[in-house]
C-alpha cells in the first residue's frame, strides 16, 4: 500500500447518496482477480455511452477539468450494496486517493482503508462550493478548500496508522510480531500437547 499522509487535488464533484458497489464497478466489468485492469470499468454504467465505451461527455468523471482528480466527493451512504473489494481495487487504480462523503457502507469503509484509500465523512457539500484544490491531511484529521476554510474528520486510530505507513491488515498485525512470538512461547510452555 503506498503511505498517506496529504493530498492535494480538485474533488470530482458525484455527490448522490447511495452509491452502490455495483454501480461503482459493474459485475460484467470484473474480469480478473487481480487489483488491476479494473479502472476503465469504474462507474461503466455511468460513464459511457455504449457498449464501445463512448465517453458520456456529461459524466463528472469524462470531464477534463477533473483529470487526475485523487479526491472523490459522494453522497450519503456510499459504497452500499454487496461486499464487492473489486469496487475499492478500481477506485486506488483509477487514482482516487480520498473519499469524501457523509456516510459510508462499513465494508465498503473497511475496504477503502485496507487499499489505501482515506474514507472522510464528511458532508462534502461545503467543500464543494469552494472552487480550487482541497487539502485533506490525515495527520491533522483536516480538511482545507482553497480559500482556508477548514473541516475537521474523525478517524480510528489503527486505521490512520495502517493508512500513514501504509500498511495492510497482515503488515500492521505483523507490527506485534514480538508479543505474538511471546504469547506462542509462553502458551507452548503452558500447554506443549497443543503444539505438535
Amino acid at each position: 500500500m503506498i503511505r498517506f499522509t496529504k493530498v492535494e487535488s480538485l474533488m470530482v464533484p458525484l455527490v448522490c447518496d447511495n452509491i452502490n458497489t455495483d454501480a461503482i464497478i459493474p459485475s460484467k466489468e470484473i474480469r480478473t482477480v487481480s487489483k488491476n485492469g479494473l479502472a476503465d470499468g469504474l462507474f461503466a454504467g455511468w460513464r459511457y455511452l455504449d457498449s464501445d465505451r463512448t465517453p458520456d461527455p456529461s459524466f463528472v468523471l469524462n470531464q477534463r477539468l477533473y483529470a487526475g482528480a485523487e479526491i472523490l466527493g459522494g453522497g450519503e451512504n456510499f459504497g452500499c450494496g454487496s461486499s464487492r473489494e473489486q469496487a475499492v481495487w478500481a477506485l486506488a487504480e483509477y487514482g482516487f486517493r480520498v473519499i469524501i462523503a457523509p456516510s459510508f457502507n462499513s465494508i465498503f469503509r473497511r475496504n477503502c482503508i485496507r487499499n489505501g484509500i482515506l474514507p472522510v465523512q464528511l458532508d462534502p457539500g461545503p467543500v464543494i462550493a469552494v472552487p480550487g484544490p482541497v487539502t485533506v491531511d490525515l495527520e491533522q484529521r483536516s480538511v482545507t478548500a482553497s480559500d482556508g476554510r477548514q473541516w475537521s474528520f474523525a478517524i480510528e486510530e489503527e486505521a490512520a496508522t495502517m493508512l500513514t505507513l501504509g500498511l495492510d491488515e497482515i503488515e500492521f498485525t505483523l507490527k506485534s510480531r514480538d508479543k505474538i512470538d511471546a504469547f506462542r512461547d509462553a502458551d507452548r510452555a503452558e500447554r506443549p500437547w497443543a503444539y505438535l
